[in-house]
């Protein structure tokens, strides 16, 4: 009887495994969907900081009554000025509140200056630390905020397109009907 050597074996058994991972994907409600362990937790606290200029970003905005967002933004992220005309138009609706990811501020202060200011207030994370408590991975990301200061929902990506269409904007609605 010939003995097979178990290196041999590891191949396809790591084929069957990502196969497996895959299968289990597609078979999810949501496969574009990224799970966030805050959602229906309060929202974590927002660093002290804010741009030269700018109303400062507090905790306290973000318990206020009535729905709200907060969004992760850099200068820097093409997808944050891809979305930017969304935000502007949200923030005719909602509070949208800002927090400038890693960024320089006169980069991002000419971003806001030449693309408008969509934000009631910001805040800004320069290392990253606040983004890691909100499980933020890159920006943009914007999170529905509910009158208490609870994460109703994450969205990672820019707000654009269809992805804002069938999966941001009926969460947004519904935050607001439940309001």
């Amino acid at each position: 009887m010939a003995r097979i050597a178990p290196l041999v074996l590891l191949p396809p058994l790591a084929f069957i495994a990502l196969a497996g991972v895959f299968l289990w994907g597609m078979g999810r409600d949501d496969p574009g969907a990224v799970p966030s362990a805050i959602v229906g937790r309060e929202a974590p606290p927002v660093p002290a900081t804010t741009l030269p200029g700018k109303t400062a970003l507090t905790d306290e905005m973000l318990r206020q009554p009535g729905v709200k967002l907060v969004n992760f933004w850099a200068s820097w992220c093409p997808p944050c000025r891809i979305e930017h005309p969304t935000l502007t138009a949200l923030s005719q609706e909602i509070p949208v509140y800002g927090v400038d990811l890693r960024d320089i501020d006169a980069n991002a202060l000419r971003f806001l200056e030449e693309d408008g200011d969509p934000f009631a207030a910001i805040a800004t994370d320069p290392r990253g630390r606040t983004a890691i408590d909100w499980g933020v991975t890159a920006p943009p990301e914007t999170f529905i905020l509910d009158g208490e200061g609870r994460v109703l929902y994450r969205h990672a990506g820019p707000l654009v397109d269809a992805d804002y269409e069938t999966r941001f904007r009926p969460e947004l609605e519904r935050a607001l009907a439940d309001q």
